[in-house]
């Protein structure tokens, strides 16, 4: 078989004028002035791409306060250590965040910060000789706290046990924070997957109690996302599966899970939460009305950095939103 040569002789053509462009100068970004204000700068980011996405989140949780509409956060436990419980709480405070949910992994690093001020052992070298996991009070106070408190539910047992505390840095607790203010702090365990599961206080019925009441808690919360936001912060499996759960439960109880808000955010994008937070909740193709209810429409966003980084960027972001 021969080939031959392809000639763009003949070949149509039109005005770049005419034709229909994804990037106009109108999009792109400014120079911040000097000594400018925070809003400036979120002002002069381009209006393409993650930028656009990010103002679009920001935009989405700020409408959603106003409406006295759910926001809910969810995250791991990266989130906390890197340092980001003062704005996530102060979020909270401000009845920006409704609700919160962390996988188990979130209760060791929260509680270590408000007992100890410090957290996040060295696995690398703990592992080698067997000492990683086994702080004494990590795993005491804490298991203790959930058998006592198992009825409440895992988070709030935990919560109110550092809010009643006197540890040194109980501010800086997410937990307690959610105790004090009333605000739902549901903890989503996988049994054998966090270092108060290898200590001798351990009491599996209790923990697996504690949690699946705060399934049923988080449900409830997720029930009323209509016209709200959930985020999806550093959990790359547990919370993503958990999340995608309660939505169908409260849709097959009837509930009007519609119109809502996604948000991933992580350094890297994996597929559960590209998928069980970002596109299946929100997607609307093929959905089929349960019970009158509207089929489900919404928006789904994904948005790759750093947690250090880009949720200080989003809190600001929501700030001058607001």
């Amino acid at each position: 078989m021969k080939f031959k040569p392809l000639s763009s002789k003949g070949l149509k053509t039109y005005s770049i004028k005419d034709r229909a462009s994804k990037v106009s100068v109108s999009d792109f970004a400014g120079i911040p002035p000097k000594g400018g204000t925070l809003k400036g700068f979120l002002d002069k980011l381009p209006d393409i791409l993650a930028a656009r996405s990010l103002k679009a989140v920001a935009s989405a949780i700020a409408a959603a306060h106003r409406g006295k509409k759910t926001v809910a956060a969810g995250m791991g436990a990266h989130v906390i250590k890197c340092g980001l419980s003062p704005l996530i709480i102060d979020l909270m405070e401000r009845g920006v965040v409704n609700a919160v949910a962390m996988n188990g992994a979130c209760v060791v690093h929260d509680f270590e910060t408000a007992y100890a001020g410090c957290t996040s052992e060295d696995v690398d070298k703990e592992l080698k000789t067997g000492a990683f996991g086994m702080a004494e009070e990590t795993g005491s106070i804490l298991n203790k706290a959930i058998k006592k408190g198992a009825k409440k539910g895992l988070g709030r047992a935990i919560g109110e046990m550092i809010a009643r505390s006197k540890f040194p840095h109980r501010d800086k607790s997410i937990l307690a924070a959610g105790a004090r203010l009333d605000i739902p702090v549901t903890v989503h365990v996988a049994l054998g997957t966090d270092i108060l599961h290898i200590h001798p206080r351990m009491d599996g019925a209790a923990t697996g109690g504690a949690s699946m009441r705060d399934f049923q808690l988080f449900a409830g919360v997720v029930s009323t996302l209509k016209h709200g936001v959930y985020l999806n912060i550093g959990s790359a499996v547990i919370l993503p599966e958990v999340f995608l759960k309660t939505v169908t439960l409260a849709r097959n109880l009837g509930r009007d899970v519609s119109g809502f808000t996604t948000v991933n955010m992580d350094f890297i994008q994996q597929y559960r939460p590209l998928t069980n937070v970002v596109r299946r909740p929100t997607a609307g193709a093929g959905a089929q009305p349960l019970q009158g209810v509207e089929p489900p429409q919404g928006a789904g966003y994904s948005l790759t950095g750093h947690h250090e980084i880009m949720v200080p960027l989003l809190y600001a972001a929501i700030i001058e939103s607001l």
